[in-house]
């Protein structure tokens, strides 16, 4: 840990020419006294550095003094800049070295490239969270991370949607994917890809056994086949329906993980007709969110699927 402040302190020296001890302190979590420590430690090793008292004092490299790291073009500068959104360091433990590791890119970019970099880190933010997803279920990732760098199989205590008991699992692990803020564990179970939600592990366990993974498949080519398994779903419930027009922006939004294709809008009339992939179809009963400017003209089933809800509903909320 102090070889890695000791850089921090270099390079951060580096950016801003000089900086107060107590700033330097408060950056890194130290104490004031911890930090004129490692200066002593810089100047032993040949660093020119050294403190100015005084009000408008600090810590100072000697002019001219640099490290380099040359190589990065203006354009890979900005993109190192532009960072998802803090959830996925912080779940994986990592949003302290995130800020460690950028401020050392920062010192070590060409001069010329820093300021565009700085003003990208401001003006650019990527979330990868959908709006209204609702509240989720804390996850850790520890064990999970743990059986991915180690690589061991894991005992899966896992909880399928729709069911309330969790099953039992051991797979051989490839790695960790964030898909729209959520978390997943892509594995291996009898040979085979699966998925498995972060949130729905309930327990894991390291096994001794190393990974049975299969030969010359990595995590990119097992997330393909599983992503497209999940997108294409072979043989899915198509459902045609008819959107009010003046609900149309909102039905798109809400409902973009089951659309198939774009909805075919002539530009006339009040209705637009869209299509909708489902598993099963109980799951079209979510059309019932938009009451009656969403209407089902097919299969049959379905729309005898939301009118036996639909009365259901009613029945629960009628009068007596």
């Amino acid at each position: 840990m102090k070889s890695d402040r000791l850089l921090s302190i270099l390079l951060l020296l580096q950016t801003r020419g000089r900086v107060p001890a107590h700033e330097l302190a408060e950056r890194l979590e130290v104490s004031v006294r911890t930090v004129y420590r490692d200066i002593e430690a810089l100047s032993a090793s040949g660093v020119p550095v050294y403190a100015e008292r005084g009000r408008h004092g600090g810590i100072r490299l000697l002019a001219g003094f640099r490290t380099d790291v040359t190589g990065l073009t203006a354009d890979e500068s900005r993109a190192l800049f532009i960072l998802a959104a803090e959830g996925a360091h912080a779940a994986l433990g990592l949003d302290a070295a995130l800020g460690s590791a950028l401020r050392k890119v920062m010192a070590a970019l060409p001069a010329p490239h820093r300021p565009a970099a700085e003003v990208t880190s401001r003006r650019i933010l990527v979330d990868a969270t959908r709006w209204r997803g609702g509240p989720r279920q804390a996850v850790d990732l520890d064990v999970l991370q743990d059986a991915v760098f180690a690589d061991r199989r894991l005992r899966l205590r896992y909880r399928h949607s729709g069911e309330r008991e969790p099953r039992t699992y051991t797979v051989d692990p490839y790695g960790l994917v964030s898909k729209a803020g959520v978390w997943y564990l892509v594995a291996d179970r009898r040979g085979r890809p699966r998925l498995f939600r972060a949130d729905r592990v309930r327990s894991a366990r390291l096994l001794d056994e190393a990974v049975r993974r299969r030969p010359g498949v990595e995590l990119a080519d097992a997330w393909e086949v599983l992503r497209r398994q999940v997108e294409e779903r072979p043989g899915a419930l198509e459902v045609v329906v008819r959107v009010r027009r003046d609900r149309l922006d909102m039905f798109q939004r809400l409902m973009a993980s089951t659309l198939v294709g774009l909805p075919d809008d002539d530009g006339h009339g009040d209705w637009v007709t869209a299509r909708l992939s489902y598993g099963v179809v109980a799951e079209a009963r979510q059309l019932l969110a938009f009451s009656d400017r969403v209407e089902v003209l097919s299969p049959p089933e379905v729309r005898e699927e939301l009118a036996r809800a639909a009365a259901s509903v009613a029945e629960l909320y009628g009068p007596g």
